[in-house]
């Protein structure tokens, strides 16, 4: 039997590409591979929690479109699908003189986003969130948070319903593309489709170099470590409370993000890791090591980004040192406040050049489309992703 579409990932990204690909097309078959015994066991059951505005992104670019919709949708199917989340707003603060040109060009960015953002000085920042310091601040009313391995699950369940088969534990050793279609295989197992997409997340490069793409890139991984608060602590904040990010950098800082829980984290950090999918603290695989090392442009991006990636790792083994920086923008944190929580792994593509790259990364052949970057905020962007994925096989809807 030939399927009609094949989609290797079990993450959000994934899921929501399937769901787009049986809505343009009812009644197609269509099998999703995923490699663990459950979905969602990486990147998305690990993230913040953020449905994010937008406001951080490049005019024009995927993501800031991307995000845009993906914001207003995502709420869209929480609330068809009875999935509860909460708009809490994003707060970002200058604490520092040299930010506050940097927060002025975030709200002027927002502008141009089409986001609505408030410039607030910073005695009204610390009217409305009294155990936050700011010289200055945005206010973007729009951000939430939400459970985002809910609405993993409740696409899981939209797409069984159609007639999708969802097999686990399933991890392809060889794609093969003839003009016909794509063959998939692997230890016990071996299917054909029209047409493949693969969502792999933090193996995404290597997907694509099993299906024989010439890629320029390589996945490098980045652990970001959290902390949860204590609980006497549940209420410190309304809004989430972001820093001004460092300028060059794809990370948004260590920021405070109540969780739809109840809870409020602290985090992530950016830490290079050596393992891309080692959750605990000094996880090393050797594989993923030694690719990274002998990919030049780790070299070239890890000579770039030096100073700050010194500054992670100080952040990282001393605890002292993480909870300076939170203490910025909410002094009162204590150290014994930080209780421990499960890190999680950004799937980061660097170029040979060494460029990280910020945007989202498509690259296709006549059967095939691979997601080989899709960075934060690949969560609240998931279903316009899918949707996307669906445009660039099928053509537009409209058409």
């Amino acid at each position: 039997m030939q399927h009609d579409y094949c989609v290797i990932g079990g993450g959000i990204v994934g899921l929501a590409t399937a769901r787009a690909l049986l809505q343009r097309t009812p009644g197609a078959s269509l099998v999703l591979l995923e490699k663990e015994p459950r979905l969602g066991l990486h990147q998305t059951g690990h993230n913040s929690g953020v449905i994010h505005s937008g406001i951080y992104y490049a005019p024009g670019s995927f993501k800031a479109r991307l995000c845009r919709e993906g914001a207003a949708r995502t709420k869209e199917f929480c609330q068809q699908h009875a999935i509860p989340y909460e708009t809490r707003g994003k707060m970002i603060v200058a604490t520092r003189p040299e930010e506050i040109p940097r927060l002025d060009a975030l709200h002027g960015r927002a502008a141009e986003n089409g986001i609505r953002a408030e410039l607030l000085p910073g005695e009204e920042v610390m009217r409305r969130e009294p155990a936050v310091t700011a010289l200055k601040g945005i206010f973007v009313p729009e951000a939430a948070i939400v459970n985002y391995t809910l609405l993993l699950q409740a696409m899981a369940k939209e797409i069984t319903e159609q007639g999708a088969e969802i097999r686990y534990g399933t991890r392809p050793g060889a794609i093969t593309e003839t003009a016909g279609g794509v063959t998939v295989s692997g230890p016990g197992f071996q299917l054909e489709a029209r047409r493949l997409v693969a969502c792999a997340g933090l193996q995404s490069d290597r997907v694509a170099r099993l299906a024989g793409l010439d890629l320029d890139l390589r996945i490098v991984p980045f652990r970001g470590e959290y902390y949860r608060l204590a609980p006497r602590l549940d209420s410190i904040v309304h809004a989430m409370i972001y820093p001004v990010p460092e300028p060059g950098l794809p990370f948004l800082g260590t920021h405070l993000t109540p969780m739809i829980d109840g809870s409020v984290s602290v985090g992530p950090n950016a830490m290079l890791g050596l393992a891309r999918e080692g959750y605990p603290k000094f996880s090393v695989n050797l594989r993923d090591t030694a690719e990274m090392m002998a990919f030049p442009g780790f070299w070239r991006s890890i000579a770039r980004f030096l100073r700050p990636g010194l500054k992670e790792l100080g952040n990282s083994l001393f605890k002292a040192r993480y909870l300076a920086e939170c203490r910025r923008y909410c002094p009162e944190l204590q150290l014994t406040d930080l209780t421990p929580m499960t890190c999680g792994i950004r799937a980061q593509a660097v170029r040979r050049d060494g460029t990280m790259l910020h945007d989202f990364v498509f690259r296709e052949t006549p059967r095939m489309l691979h997601v080989c970057n899709a960075p934060s905020p690949a969560a609240t962007s998931a279903l316009p992703i899918g949707t996307l994925v669906a445009d660039r096989l099928l053509g537009p809807a409209s058409a």
